[in-house]
C-alpha cells in the first residue's frame, strides 16, 4: 500500500507599516502584523514599532525562506506586505 503524505500548508505573514510624516526619509515601522502558520525564528521582529527592514532581513534570510508575494502602498507614508514561505 502506498503512503500518502500531507501537503505542507504555506506560512503567511501580513505586515502593515507606516513612516513618520514629520521626518523626511524616516524608516518604515511596523504598525501591525498577522501570522498564519509559523514565522520562527522571526516572531520577535514582528512587533509594533519595530523596524520593517529588520523584520524583512530576518524573514527573507535563506534559512527562513519567506518571499514577498504582494506589496501595496496605501498612501505616501503607509502600506502593507504579504510574505509566504
Amino acid at each position: 500500500m502506498a503512503r500518502i503524505k500531507a501537503t505542507r500548508q504555506p506560512d503567511l505573514v501580513l505586515i502593515q507599516w507606516t513612516r513618520n510624516p514629520l521626518i523626511a526619509g524616516s524608516s518604515r515601522r511596523i504598525t501591525a502584523a498577522r501570522l498564519i502558520g509559523n514565522s520562527s525564528p522571526c516572531q520577535f521582529d514582528l512587533k509594533p514599532k519595530a523596524l520593517l527592514s529588520t523584520a524583512l532581513a530576518c524573514l527573507q534570510d535563506n534559512d527562513v525562506g519567506f518571499r514577498i508575494v504582494y506589496r501595496k502602498r496605501t498612501s505616501a507614508i503607509s502600506g502593507y506586505l504579504l510574505l509566504q514561505r
